[in-house]
């Protein structure tokens, strides 16, 4: 089977057979594309052809290009991926990834918007529709810790408005319940109410809708946080996923329960939200300062004259 070939199967497979979304085929799409045209600069014809070396030169060459070591990390799993399946159909007879590891990424701490930032972002709306939607993404997004695609997917009867929740469908289409906040269960019954008045097809089942009465797209939601950020007087770049990190700082700065947090942001593996246990040194300072009976700092004698 040529290289080409075998890529476009195992795409449909991850499609149809896998259900992954549009998104995550189009980046396995990109990263064995990247190796589809290191192979044709090699002369590789067929996925047989490609051994551990050949492979280590890619990432190598990779690497001097001026790949991080997370892209690298990413593209050997999608290459790791797509040749278990070439094994498992009988195409090869082991994977040439396994084993083969990328420069180790530095790892990066989620940005978040402090507490009081996010009180500044959240106050005095506008009364005009398109503000009382944005209020309502931005009170969303803060309150449950959705996801940008969860939230461009949620349908008006998606929030269980009696029981204060709201049920997305994350990655890997796994399914999940959240707890909405007051404050965020105010800005969607306000948002409701204006909705019916510009959405000209009422079989649209989108919760959140465009100018023209269709689904918003994350586009138009990524430009549309932004500028309300800008608008409040935070200068900082604001996107959807900086207030799913706000949302899970600032809750276990509270509550401290990495489990609780883990369900909440549907993260398959605790070690993702792991990252989200960083606390600010100076706010740690000031609570143990507070707390620990033998821990006030003295203050400064005056020195002797």
């Amino acid at each position: 089977m040529h290289l080409a070939a075998s890529v476009s199967e195992f795409l449909d497979y991850l499609q149809s057979a896998r259900r992954l979304s549009p998104h995550t085929v189009s980046g396995y799409r990109r990263d064995l594309t990247q190796f589809l045209d290191f192979c044709e600069q090699q002369h590789f014809r067929r996925p047989n052809d490609i051994d551990m070396a050949a492979v280590r030169h890619f990432v190598s060459q990779r690497r001097a290009g001026g790949t991080g070591g997370r892209s690298l990390q990413r593209q050997l799993s999608a290459l790791r991926t797509w040749f278990n399946y070439l094994v498992k159909t009988g195409v090869c007879e082991n994977n040439p990834a396994t084993g083969i590891q990328a420069p180790k990424a530095p790892k990066r701490l989620p940005k978040a918007l402090s507490p009081e930032d996010m009180e500044q972002m959240l106050a005095s709306p506008d009364d005009d529709w398109h503000s009382q939607r944005d209020q309502a993404i931005a009170e969303l997004f803060y309150s449950s810790g959705l996801r940008l695609s969860e939230l461009v997917s949620l349908n008006s009867d998606d929030i269980q408005f009696q029981s204060a929740l709201v049920t997305v469908t994350g990655k890997g289409s796994k399914t999940r319940t959240v707890p909405i906040g007051r404050l965020a269960l105010q800005a969607l019954k306000q948002w409701l109410k204006v909705r019916p008045l510009h959405c000209k097809d009422r079989s649209e089942p989108a919760l959140f809708i465009s100018q023209r009465g269709q689904r918003l797209s994350t586009r138009s939601i990524q430009l549309r946080l932004k500028n309300m950020a800008q608008k409040q007087g935070i200068y900082q770049p604001v996107h959807p996923h900086m207030l799913r990190h706000s949302f899970a700082s600032h809750l276990l700065e509270s509550s401290s329960d990495l489990r609780a947090v883990q369900e909440l942001l549907g993260h398959a593996n605790l070690s993702t939200t792991q990252v989200y246990t960083h606390l600010d040194f100076q706010h740690l300072s000031k609570v143990y300062d507070k707390a620990h009976p033998r821990a006030a700092r003295r203050k400064k004698e005056p020195s002797a004259e």
